[in-house]
């Protein structure tokens, strides 16, 4: 697809970042997938991320993380008579581990490479809060929206330009840090994004808000085991949130082997707690599904970064993770 064009006129996008940071950050939470699905819109970038039809990840840089950012979008097709008509959004695809690379050259400390080369699991690396109790389980605090983070980390004395400047040509990333400049342009690819998983906001089955911080801890140790499935339940009985899984520490997958971790109920342990949910086998409200574990460790690195995640389930029983991240300043 992406072929660079000649063309006099404005490019279609164009944004100066002076710290790449909590860009990288926000990439490498969806870094599930060898390619990206990125749609430009006049109040940011949304980007995508697909994994068999049973995992999507979204990430969104708002246009308030860039020193300055520019759009010329063509108009709406179906509104072409209208002069105030919306801009039609730009879409297309790039290689996601490609754009994390070039990013880090803009000065990012690449602490998710150096620590996986050690062998310990990436759930468990780098988080000294781990609880090493097969039963209990912390949490609290909420949001009510998504932000970002960037975290404590030094930001660079540069400059980082993105753009795009014609539909079909390459996605452009200039980096200038210390008198160095670099170029690169990623291929660009015709999209291929396919429909959201159905999450049906009207039949929610509970929702949750905790600490992020907590769920990782709790993943980390049921995942001791090497376990192939994870079942959440959340209840209004005790126990009234519960992370269980099954499998062995050889990782042979031999039965009787389990770790639970157990939420109690408490605004200092789970700031929002709802269950909606009816289990009529049981005549409780109740909601119990059982995943992957590998499809929920694939949120680990949004865990790492987030300050506050929300816990949401349907009637269909598909789960929804949205993460806060909080950006300096």
């Amino acid at each position: 697809m992406s072929q660079p064009t000649q063309d006099a006129g404005p490019p279609l996008f164009r944004a100066v970042a002076s710290s790449t940071r909590p860009l990288y950050q926000l990439l490498k939470a969806i870094g599930f997938t060898n390619k990206i699905h990125v749609e430009i819109t006049p109040e940011g970038l949304r980007f995508g991320a697909d994994h068999a039809r049973v995992m999507q990840g979204a990430a969104h840089w708002n246009k308030n993380l860039f020193a300055s950012y520019t759009t010329n979008l063509p108009p709406a097709h179906d509104n072409d008579d209208d002069a105030a008509a919306d801009p039609e959004p730009v879409s297309f695809q790039i290689s996601l581990p490609a754009f994390l690379e070039t990013l880090q050259i803009f000065g990012v400390a690449d602490v998710a490479a150096r620590q996986a080369r050690s062998d310990i699991d990436p759930l468990v690396r780098g988080n000294p809060r781990l609880n090493h109790q097969h039963r209990g389980g912390n949490g609290s605090d909420a949001f009510s929206h998504q932000t970002l983070h960037g975290g404590s980390a030094s930001s660079s004395n540069g400059t980082c330009i993105l753009s795009y400047p014609s539909d079909g040509g390459p996605f452009s990333i200039i980096l200038e840090e210390a008198g160095v400049k670099t170029t690169c342009n990623l291929t660009t690819y015709l999209p291929e994004m396919p429909e959201d998983i159905p999450f049906d906001v009207d039949d929610l089955s509970f929702k949750v808000i905790m600490q992020a911080r907590y769920l990782l801890d709790a993943l980390a140790e049921v995942g001791s085991i090497s376990p192939e499935r994870l079942t959440i339940v959340v209840s209004r009985k005790e126990p009234y949130l519960r992370f269980r899984t099954s499998g062995s520490h050889s990782g042979a997958g031999a039965p009787g082997v389990e770790s639970t971790v157990d939420f109690k109920r408490g605004r200092d342990l789970l700031e929002t707690f709802s269950v909606r949910a009816v289990d009529r086998a049981k005549g409780e409200r109740r909601w119990s599904q059982t995943f992957k574990f590998d499809t929920i460790k694939a949120a680990t690195e949004a865990m790492k970064i987030a300050s506050k995640v929300s816990l949401r389930g349907d009637g269909q029983g598909v789960l929804s993770m949205q993460f806060m991240v909080e950006v300096e300043g």
